[in-house]
């Protein structure tokens, strides 16, 4: 296909002489549909309309198929009623169909909206023709349930699709929400004055204090702070802003007030050039065309073909052949055709198999809310983990403890930690957790004084405490003074989560690659690398840089799975292939991933790579079995009973037609439930056993 663009909706590719485009933040958007453009320009506004169209599908689809299938109801105007409940699901319900059929047409490329429309206004038309003309083909039933079952099930796939990517455009919409309303902007004789955010510009000159968010990327001019980073590195540590040094929108002021000249504001500030990241990357997360569509594009050619070739032999046979009803045998020919060829199986092979598949998921604590990945999820031969939060705990802890014998040990821990619970700094609060865990009280402290990049200073009962660091910038080691009398030191780390390296390992052993990324510093990343045997590894690496790392390894034919658990993952778990969040991560995170682990089990991860190729192995045999259950029985349609029965088949070839989708669509349901039965083979397989996910 070459360069041709796809529709960022649904992913069919689409020539780009459409006059379906849109223009968005500089690019520009091809649509196969006007119901997709404005799926992609008004998504809110479209998901209602889904929505309801949804709610009248099921609605009245319901009770055509109990009245169909309940024999024993004996329904007076049958099929009249059966008339009726169809057409809102037909004409309102499958309006969207329609618009995508026609559209194909015009694109001269066959695609499941084809199919639909065709089969569904088929199966309607000829149904509507006997019911109100009964005794013109005497022996042919009515196709209602086929109609409406098809386009209800169609529908709540692409509603589900919907909620998707509604997901991942708020997850977006969430960072904006995190710049702050009002700024204080500095005037020139040094007043300080509050104004809206998004009326500052570059020059300006604003004053951020302890606690605020910076609403805008600029240069320190005077004094000394530290600044969580995180939401940009993943990483908890801050990092200390001096004059001269840039900050950006949406990380955080801890400690100090700073004077900050504006550099970049609006869309051209971090947070928004991540927040339109987040954007582009959802919007092109269909890499591949969807199976059932690229079959479409010769199924649907095939099945025109020879239902006219069909209608057309039999009506010029018969007329010359001076048979008294050669219209009615072309008609019936066609619809025969056409009603076995529906795709009501193939709009079941997906659903069915994933509503099992995601049961069993829910089961080990896996959320799966982008029903496609899955078939990207059983491709992937790359696992990237995102260091912080995810190989390990998402906060540091105290990993070793000295003291020199000048006071208790104590009392040494409870002058730190009551010094630090003034403290917003991570290394602070794993003191005060140690304290805590180990039931030590803590006191009240006075002239607390944070000094940035070095630590934090205060009496505690009455003695001068200070709690500094001893080598910032390359490890965590942390020394207690008391009255400037050296008392103790603590190690602060990030221990490793539970299940990692058995994860890791096993990952490794499927032949799958796994690589480290992280904003932290190498001799950190390094640390963890080495404990885990994982050498490829990136580190101080920036959300969009995260991206690039993903893209670059996608250009290299690699399927590429991201772990993450932070706002800073959150366009690397879109971009990826798979994006998979932690439960415990932040809520961008988890809106933007296409996988939640509830339970943060991190070795749940092998578990899902097995259901993922376990499920679409099935989904496949699904939609195989249903293209080759209908293929099969065209030429069946089209007149080749005729030879053995006679021209009397056509009475009940629609009938037969009918009865073979329905079996098609129960093969295909009975196939589905062979799913758990097939995945637990693979834990055995894998593990040895079926209910131990590594």
């Amino acid at each position: 296909m070459g360069n041709t663009p796809t529709d960022p909706v649904c992913g069919m590719y689409v020539p780009e002489n459409t006059d379906l485009f849109l223009e968005k933040d500089g690019r520009k958007y091809y649509f196969c549909s006007k119901g997709c453009m404005d799926k992609f320009a008004s998504p809110e506004k479209e998901i209602k309309k889904l929505k309801e169209r949804l709610a009248v599908a099921w609605t009245f689809s319901v009770p055509v198929l109990l009245i169909t299938y309940l024999t024993f109801l004996s329904v007076p105007y049958r099929n009249y009623i059966l008339l009726f409940l169809a057409i809102p699901v037909q004409f309102f319900s499958g309006l969207g169909f329609y618009d995508g059929a026609i559209h194909s047409i015009k694109n001269r490329s066959a695609n499941m909206d084809l199919l639909v429309s065709l089969g569904t206004l088929t199966a309607f038309f000829f149904s509507l023709f006997i019911t109100v003309f009964p005794d013109v083909i005497r022996s042919a039933g009515v196709y209602f349930d086929a109609s409406s079952f098809i386009i209800t099930m169609i529908l709540t796939g692409n509603y589900i699709e919907s909620i998707t990517k509604q997901r991942a455009n708020r997850s977006a919409m969430r960072l904006i929400d995190m710049i702050p309303d009002t700024a204080h902007i500095v005037r020139e004789n040094g007043k300080i004055e509050d104004i809206k955010s998004d009326l500052l510009k570059p020059g300006d000159i604003i004053s951020v204090r302890v606690g605020e968010i910076f609403p805008v990327d600029g240069e320190v001019l005077d004094g000394e702070s530290d600044v969580d980073k995180s939401i940009l590195t993943g990483e908890q540590n801050p990092v200390t802003a001096h004059k001269g040094d840039m900050v950006f929108s949406g990380t955080k002021n801890l400690n100090g007030t700073l004077n900050v000249k504006v550099i970049n504001t609006g869309r051209d500030s971090t947070l928004s050039q991540i927040y339109e990241l987040i954007q582009r990357a959802s919007s092109g997360r269909a890499k591949v065309q969807r199976i059932a569509d690229v079959f479409s594009s010769y199924f649907v050619p095939a099945v025109l073909i020879s239902a006219f070739a069909s209608a057309i032999f039999w009506f010029l046979y018969l007329r010359n052949s001076g048979y008294a009803y050669p219209l009615e045998i072309a008609v019936l020919a066609f619809v025969s055709v056409v009603v076995i060829a529906c795709p009501c199986a193939i709009g079941l092979a997906g659903p069915i198999t994933l509503l099992i598949s995601s049961s069993i998921s829910s089961e080990s604590g896996i959320v799966i809310k982008n029903s496609s990945s899955l078939d990207r999820l059983s491709k992937v031969n790359r696992v990237i983990f995102d260091k912080t939060g995810t190989l390990t705990e998402n906060t540091p802890s105290v990993t070793e403890i000295s003291f020199s014998g000048n006071l208790d040990e104590n009392e040494t821990i409870q002058l730190a930690a009551s010094l630090e619970s003034q403290s917003n700094h991570p290394a602070g609060r794993a003191i005060v957790n140690m304290a805590t865990e180990k039931g030590i009280d803590i006191l009240k402290a006075w002239d607390v004084k944070e000094i940035p990049g070095k630590g934090i200073e205060g009496v505690v009962n009455g003695k001068m405490v200070q709690v500094m660091r001893n080598d910032p910038g390359t490890d965590h080691s942390i020394k207690i003074m008391v009255d400037k009398l050296y008392c103790g030191g603590v190690r602060i780390e990030y221990e490793l989560r539970n299940g990692a390296k058995e994860t890791v390992k096993k990952l490794q052993s499927m032949g799958i690659g796994v690589s480290i990324v992280s904003g932290d510093a190498r001799p950190e990343v390094e640390r963890i690398g080495n404990i885990l045997g994982v050498t490829d590894i990136y580190s101080e690496v920036l959300p969009d840089q995260k991206s690039e790392i993903i893209k670059d390894l996608q250009n290299h034919d690699e399927y590429v799975m991201f772990v993450g658990d932070g706002i800073n993952d959150a366009v690397a778990l879109e971009t990826a292939d798979v994006g998979v969040a932690m439960g415990s991560g932040s809520d961008i995170a988890r809106d933007s991933g296409d996988i939640i682990l509830l339970n943060n089990q991190i070795e749940n991860i092998v578990k899902l790579r097995i259901i993922g190729e376990d499920t679409i192995s099935k989904i496949k045999q699904n939609i195989g079995w249903a293209f080759g259950y209908n293929t099969v029985l065209i030429p069946v349609a089209a007149g080749i009973p005729v030879a053995f029965f006679g021209l009397a088949i056509y009475g009940f070839l629609p009938i037969l037609g009918a009865f073979a989708m329905g079996m098609s669509s129960v093969s295909v349901v009975m196939n589905s439930m062979l799913l758990r039965r097939k995945i637990n083979k693979s834990m055995v397989k894998y593990f040895g056993s079926a209910n131990s996910p590594v």
